[in-house]
């Protein structure tokens, strides 16, 4: 436990049952009323901001949060199926958690792994992979500075160069979903 004058950007907490990592925290001093502290939390769920005031003095739960280095290996039922790294266990995520990162997993991608206990909170790709174009658009000839949709081999899908052809393997960026360079 720590007081709501302790409370830090880069902070977990637990509100509600739910957790939240500090965007920004500010004291705020009124020339009347009682002071208090002004948060922008995100969910470490689903992302969604929430803003929250506490009072000078409030407890808070601060929580510990575990990364890890996970590998992906393969879909099992409705899962997706990892190795701990470290510890060379194997572990079952639900799909909520991987949500639209599986357009980028391939089998052997290592990943960082957000935990609180037991259970994950997120994952996060390495910012940049390499894969393989499976299926390219064709382009006119005569249209310049014009990009054209590829499919992955993850299933993904991005605009590209045009002389980007299937079977070249390109460099992405993950999070912002576009193509950086041919490998």
């Amino acid at each position: 436990m720590v007081t709501s004058q302790q409370i830090t950007p880069g902070m977990t907490l637990s509100v509600n049952g739910n957790l939240y990592r500090v965007d920004s925290a500010i004291k705020v001093t009124m020339a009347k009323g009682q002071p208090f502290i002004k948060t922008k939390l995100r969910s470490l769920r689903d992302e969604k901001p929430l803003e929250k005031n506490f009072k000078v003095g409030q407890e808070v739960d601060e929580v510990s949060l575990q990364e890890r280095r996970l590998e992906y290996l393969y879909l099992e039922g409705k899962e997706y199926l990892f190795l701990d790294i470290d510890s060379l266990d194997q572990v079952l995520v639900v799909p909520d958690v991987v949500g639209e990162k599986i357009h980028f997993l391939k089998e052997g991608t290592d990943i960082q792994a957000i935990f609180y206990g037991e259970t994950i909170f997120s994952i996060e790709l390495p910012q940049f992979l390499e894969l393989m174009v499976a299926k390219a658009d064709e382009v006119e000839a005569n249209l310049a500075n014009i990009t054209k949709k590829a499919v992955l081999e993850t299933g993904a899908t991005i605009e590209v160069p045009p002389f980007i052809e299937a079977g070249d393997v390109i460099k992405v960026d993950t999070r912002s979903h576009e193509y950086i360079q041919r490998v």
